[in-house]
């Protein structure tokens, strides 16, 4: 992989594009085996050696996390790869993320962006954490916070979320305020572009269906001049789900397709020597990955440094 660190390690070079990482916040999500919770005690210790400390603390068992936006720039346009929690949310189911207040929006000015510098937002699927900074409030408005993207939604998540379905079967109230707050007005003011099955946003950039751990999950792959990296979203929560990859988190909704779709995805990144992105790892944030036997073996971390 021929890449190049800037800004202090926040930033590295793939080809013609720029990958540069946006922390909104980094630290103990909750137990382990909560949020993986096939994985068993034995497969933690296993893999003590490079999960701890920047990923699992076995003094408490508690996971480690980061909330990021991957900034890409390529082909002259600026493209945020998910936007994070937000800032006031009304999120009673959840804990981490419930009247949050943050300082993203200075963590995106810190890497050179304004909101209105956005030409395309990519959210990977639809979960709170990954929508939240969609919109801001403005004046008691729910407005999108990138006046000038094109928000690119699979249609998929649009739906299962969305009124048509009852909000993810009105199962969680949390499902219908994020999308009353962080989809919904993107769609209003006619900013949201629904896609399936595969979207291409330039030369270098192209979505691609992964469905299971929601409906509409996906990523988003980079190729450009030999350099390739795919954005994961979820599709990976902790780097645990690597050596045992038939693991799911404990969000994943569909078990058998959310394994199904990481097989798939990681063998592909060992194949052409990927860079593996994934929303929430802490640490250096991103790595190669290699097969191994039936499953994987971590590779080299990317050039990011720690968050």
């Amino acid at each position: 992989m021929n890449s190049e660190s800037r800004q202090g390690g926040r930033s590295i070079v793939l080809g013609d594009v720029e990958v540069v990482r946006a922390v909104e916040w980094q630290g103990p999500f909750g137990p382990a085996r909560d949020l993986v919770p096939g994985a068993g005690p034995e497969v933690w210790k296993e893999n003590e050696r490079w999960l701890a400390p920047e990923h699992w603390r076995p003094d408490d068992d508690s996971a480690w996390m980061a909330l990021q936006t991957w900034v890409l720039r390529s082909g002259g346009r600026t493209v945020l790869v998910d936007t994070g929690v937000g800032n006031g949310r009304e999120r009673p189911s959840s804990p981490n993320f419930h009247h949050r207040q943050g300082d993203f929006l200075g963590a995106l000015a810190r890497a050179g962006v304004r909101p209105e510098d956005v030409d395309v937002v990519v959210n990977t699927h639809l979960h709170a954490d990954h929508v939240g900074w969609n919109t801001h409030d403005a004046g008691g408005e729910w407005t999108p916070t990138f006046p000038n993207a094109q928000y690119l939604i699979p249609a998929a998540d649009d739906f299962h979320y969305g009124p048509g379905n009852g909000y993810a079967g009105g199962l969680r109230d949390d499902d219908r305020l994020m999308y009353e707050d962080s989809i919904a007005p993107v769609h209003r003011a006619g900013q949201a572009v629904l896609w399936e099955g595969s979207h291409r946003i330039d030369e270098h950039l192209t979505l691609e269906s992964a469905p299971g751990h929601t409906p509409g999950s996906s990523v988003l792959r980079l190729a450009s001049r030999g350099d390739r990296a795919v954005f994961v979203g979820d599709l990976v929560h902790s780097p645990v789900q690597i050596a045992a990859p038939a693991c799911n988190s404990c969000f994943c909704l569909d078990a058998e397709q959310a394994v199904s779709s990481r097989r798939r995805i990681l063998g592909r990144a060992a194949a052409e020597a990927e860079l593996v992105v994934p929303a929430h790892f802490g640490g250096a944030g991103a790595l190669e990955v290699r097969q191994e036997g039936g499953g994987f073996t971590l590779g080299r971390w990317a050039a990011f440094g720690t968050a």
